[in-house]
């Protein structure tokens, strides 16, 4: 019996360049359109050959494999302007690189790097065969060529009788979605823990899982050119830019681990912390409440351990980091747009145009939108969403996502107020984990969870606002999800960040006038930050929520696939070759979605955000998105080749609307950490206290003079802890911030020292911005978007491609001259040789 773990028809011949499957459920509409569909396949000049149920492991399932000999491919490769190789190309590679030798470990075998060589390349043009490099036919076109030619075929075939024209009745999406087939996909060419036989052709995903999808391979560098062969380019840039993102981070995790170890050298050099620790000094200050009754008085010196901690990430150094960083994310970009050029040019891309995919409309707009009109292009009849049903419905998606943004808001906000007083009972729980950071980390742990559980209506939201407003095309919906879905992303990861690094804390007022949520109407005080700081805070809910997040999409993506496709694949290994087919293995694995790579975006993006917009908080932010992507990488890529189907091939350009995205949150990310770094740092007050108040220019009395006094006899009744622990000798609490003390003429205000540290707050953000910016442009306006030697190449194949295309014209023309002056009667041959030389002088 011959093998059915193969790639091609029962003769061994013709190759599947896709397959559907059924269910045949006795259902006579299903049968009829099934009938109508495969008829109309034929009609185009598809091959089909089916596979009965009886054959297939579950008894139940058929599938239809197709195949696209060379007549059709030639006819849609011409429609699709495929670009094909017509001679190998003479532009010489780049120079070596200096010390190449070191790069070698990482570095993966030429055939795997370059699965094929250079050639220069021009769109298919059926009427010209000759002028392409067409040695065989049968695999002229790659399988990925082929099969993004079928689906383009599949998509647009009608699937009704001959004699009617029922425009609705078209595409194999519509059919999918009815339950008419119940899967259409190409086929992998091997399997991928085994070499295809020789006479199946390549074993591209059993290289692509020997050299890219095992962890082992973490410090190799990706095959992206034959990523892109195999998979397409939409994929291979995927990849791309997620490797490039990653070998950008090992620059800013080193950076910040310097900053990280700087901060860990100065330990003993930190005297706040000393007088913080002092028995004598922080032991003898008696601190106000930090909330009404439940809180105590508490000593100063409890938060010694919490001030040391502080201290790692709250130094000179991470004046720098930030500026580093806004640096950083300017070359990140600007350099990926580089790479992104070079790309274009390496796979074909320069001149492609996404037309196609803006002009193929969403069987569901077809669906839901019954009025007509003439296309003033095409000047055929097509559906449409009136003007006022596109308003309305904007406007319902508007106040939608307005509403669910503020419930967002709203549900921290009082999650916030409400867990902070029960919190503030936990005791130590060991030597480095006091009570303040037992109760920050508590708290943390408790918002991830939230934030994992809106995360799950979010995204149900997000789907659902996007349909309702009907786009109209694939990529206008998927431009629309992008922006909605990383918008709510946006605030659900961020907000708690947000809320800590510029609001917590921040409107608090004094022991003799505290701020309430909604005034004096509740008893909700606002929330003041830990005795430690709010940026030990903001680092704990960093780490907590960044961390998290990234543990759980492992866990999603590697360990639940693996746990769900565990049997299929084990019983798809150990079964006999002959027994268990090629298309029902790949059956059984799951279906790559159109979005797809969307969340694989989205889940960088939010991350980019983490290591972007709150990285002054946490220098070693950078090092752990590092570490991540590593295994990202690797983990993507086992997915790909193991779990999932092979996808249609498709080209992209760029990563589309990410770009955007990414340089907004880059420009957003100068302003935060500025921000962070004058309100929620201590570095400004230090600063101000060094150069102009102290004496000796010591930080000795720094923590006295950042310390505001307050009479406890004035204390309000509803602000008295219930538990009033303090010696009958002490008469008064101090409190974080600059007033003037009671006694004086303007008792409780604001202090000069107060007004002298604003100032230098405000002066550092304003040149810390502009700093920043003017590089960023300046680094901006030095890098050009396009290398230049990929500019002289583009140049250079265009030039060479019109005078092969000349030379061929020429030629072919003289050709045809020729054959006409032998084959015409002789008292044509005057006329004949006139247009002849007429011809040859205007060529």
């Amino acid at each position: 019996m011959p093998t059915r773990d193969t790639v091609f028809f029962r003769d061994g011949v013709r190759r599947i360049d896709f397959v559907l499957s059924y269910v045949d459920d006795k259902d006579e509409k299903k049968q009829e359109r099934r009938r109508a569909f495969e008829a109309n396949l034929e009609k185009i000049g598809l091959q089909l050959e089916t596979e009965d149920k009886s054959d297939s492991k579950d008894q139940k399932t058929y599938f239809l494999k197709i195949h696209a000999p060379w007549d059709v491919l030639a006819t849609y490769a011409d429609v699709l302007k495929i670009k094909v190789p017509f001679r190998e190309s003479d532009i010489p590679h780049g120079q070596d690189v200096p010390l190449e030798w070191l790069s070698r470990p990482f570095r993966l075998p030429d055939d795997i790097i370059r699965p094929q060589c250079d050639y220069f390349t021009y769109p298919f043009d059926k009427n010209k065969t000759d002028f392409f490099l067409i040695e065989d036919k049968d695999t002229f076109f790659p399988p990925s060529t082929r099969n993004r030619i079928v689906f383009y075929i599949l998509a647009r075939c009608p699937y009704y009788a001959e004699g009617r024209k029922d425009r609705e009745k078209t595409g194999i999406k519509r059919l999918l979605s009815n339950g008419t087939f119940n899967a259409a996909f190409p086929l992998h060419d091997c399997r991928y823990w085994k070499k295809a036989r020789k006479d199946d052709g390549e074993s591209e995903r059993y290289n692509l899982y020997k050299h890219w999808a095992r962890f082992l391979c973490f410090y190799k560098e990706q095959p992206l050119n034959l990523i892109r062969k195999y998979y397409g380019e939409k994929i291979g840039i995927y990849f791309a830019w997620l490797g490039f993102y990653t070998e950008m981070l090992f620059f800013a995790a080193i950076m910040g681990l310097i900053c990280f170890t700087y901060g860990v050298l100065s330990y003993d050099d930190n005297i706040s912390s000393k007088e913080i620790c002092d028995p004598e000094i922080g032991g003898s200050i008696v601190m106000c409440p930090l909330c009404d009754k439940k809180c105590p008085f508490w000593k100063l010196n409890s938060t010694c351990l919490s001030s040391w901690q502080s201290h790692l990430f709250d130094n000179e150094g991470t004046v720098f980091f930030a500026i580093f960083m806004g640096i950083w994310v300017t070359l990140f970009l600007e350099f990926w747009k580089r790479r992104q050029a070079r790309l274009e040019y390496q796979w074909d891309l320069v001149d492609f145009e996404e037309e196609q995919q803006q002009l193929q409309i969403r069987p569901e707009f077809e669906i839901k939108c019954t009025k007509r009109r003439i296309n003033k292009i095409t000047q055929e009849s097509e559906p449409y969403l009136p003007f006022s049903s596109k308003c309305a419905r904007f406007s319902l998606s508007a106040t939608t996502v307005l509403l669910w943004v503020s419930d967002g808001l709203a549900v921290y906000a009082a999650f916030a107020s409400i867990i902070k007083d029960p919190l503030r009972k936990i005791q130590l729980v060991g030597r480095f984990i006091t009570p303040q950071l037992a109760t920050s980390v508590t708290a943390s742990c408790i918002n991830f969870a939230i934030i994992m559980i809106l995360n799950f209506f979010y995204e149900k939201v997000a789907v659902w606002i996007t349909d309702m407003e009907i786009p109209k095309t694939h990529l206008e919906y998927e431009n629309k999800l992008t922006m909605k879905m990383f918008l709510f992303q946006f605030v659900n990861y961020y907000s708690s960040c947000f809320y800590v690094a510029f609001f917590k804390g921040k409107f608090v007022g004094y022991p003799g006038a505290y701020s309430y949520m909604l005034g004096n109407l509740t008893k909700l005080r606002n929330e003041e930050c830990d005795p430690g700081g709010c940026l030990i805070e903001l680092t704990t809910q960093l780490v907590i929520v960044m961390a998290g997040k990234q543990l759980w999409g492992n866990i999603q993506e590697a360990l639940l696939p693996l746990m769900r496709n565990w049997w299929s694949s084990r019983k798809g290994r150990h079964n006999p070759e002959n027994h268990y087919s090629r298309w029902e293995q790949d059956y059984v694995l799951q279906n790559f979605s159109q979005l797809g790579l969307f969340y694989e975006y989205l889940e960088m993006v939010i991350q980019f955000g983490f290591i972007t917009l709150f990285v002054a908080s946490f220098p070693l932010a950078p090092l752990l998105a590092l570490f991540n992507n590593i295994l990202e990488i690797r983990v993507d890529a086992w997915k790909f080749t193991t779990q999932f189907r092979r996808p249609v091939a498709s080209k992209a350009r760029n990563i589309g609307a990410w770009q955007e995205i990414l340089n907004a949150v880059a420009i957003l990310s100068v302003v935060t950490n500025a921000f962070i770094m004058a309100f929620t740092s201590d570095m400004i007050p230090r600063m101000v206290y060094l150069y102009v108040l102290s004496k000796d220019r010591s930080m000795s009395g720094y923590v006295n003079s950042s310390l505001s006094i307050y009479n406890i006899s004035q204390i309000h009744p509803q602000n008295m802890p219930e538990e009033r622990w303090y010696d009958n000798s002490t008469t008064t609490c101090r409190y974080r911030d600059y007033r003037n003390p009671p006694g004086h003429q303007r008792e409780y205000d604001h202090n000069m020292q107060f007004w002298h540290i604003l100032a230098a707050k405000m002066a550092f953000i304003i040149i810390m911005e502009h700093v920043v910016f003017v590089v960023k442009f300046f680094v901006a306006w030095m890098i050009p978007d396009v290398p230049s030697d990929v500019k002289a190449r583009i140049k250079r194949e265009r030039y060479l491609i019109q005078e092969y295309l000349h030379n061929y014209e020429v030629e072919r023309l003289k050709m045809q001259l020729s054959a006409s002056f032998i084959t015409e009667p002789c008292s044509e041959m005057t006329l004949t040789s006139d247009k002849q030389e007429m011809l040859s002088e205007c060529l």
